[in-house]
């Protein structure tokens, strides 16, 4: 976990990878100030053809800024999205407009996953977990200990039962979620 994770409120995003599967998810509540001012935003975006996936956390236009300059980076690439995170990160921290937008992503696609922030960090999480947000914490807690004591869960519902858990203690998290995932065997994508 890192200390940057708790500087943004109103969101919880948590990556998963476990038994072949690689699940993104998000809770849907979004706050001004103290008010929820939308209970069912969707913070998941798929890009390049669905092959990569982006969660975000912070102030929603920034976000949307940034996904749209990652993409451009990701064509650029030809979808190397690791690549393409350094380029974002980059220009994030050295550019006098980027610089300003307060918001985090993680990024996820069939075989990897990253999160970013606005420092110019780009980390590859450890135990498979990568999460973002205020309810970020209880979320990466509660996968861990989903992910250690049960191989009879999918990606899929670590994420879902890490993002109720945290959902019943962030006051800036609420239970209507969107839960995506990567098949890494069959190259299927679904959706809850």
């Amino acid at each position: 976990m890192n200390e940057l994770s708790s500087q943004f409120k109103a969101t919880t995003v948590i990556a998963v990878e476990h038994e072949g599967e690689i699940a993104i998810g998000a809770d849907g509540q979004a706050t001004i100030g103290n008010t929820i001012a939308k209970a069912t935003v969707h913070k998941i975006r798929k890009l390049n053809g669905g092959k990569v996936m982006v969660g975000f956390a912070g102030s929603t236009a920034d976000a949307f800024a940034l996904i749209e300059r990652f993409e451009r980076h990701l064509s650029a690439q030809t979808g190397n999205m690791y690549q393409a995170l350094i380029n974002l990160a980059k220009e994030w921290r050295t550019d006098r407009y980027l610089r300003r937008l307060d918001a985090a992503m993680v990024v996820v696609d069939r075989t990897q996953m990253f999160t970013a922030y606005g420092t110019g960090d780009v980390m590859r999480p450890d135990h498979g977990i990568a999460a973002i947000g205020s309810g970020s914490p209880y979320a990466h807690a509660a996968a861990l200990a989903l992910k250690q004591s049960s191989d009879k869960l999918t990606a899929k519902e670590i994420v879902e039962k890490s993002l109720n858990i945290a959902a019943d203690i962030c006051i800036y998290t609420n239970h209507n979620l969107v839960v995506e995932s990567f098949s890494t065997t069959n190259g299927a994508v679904a959706k809850k």
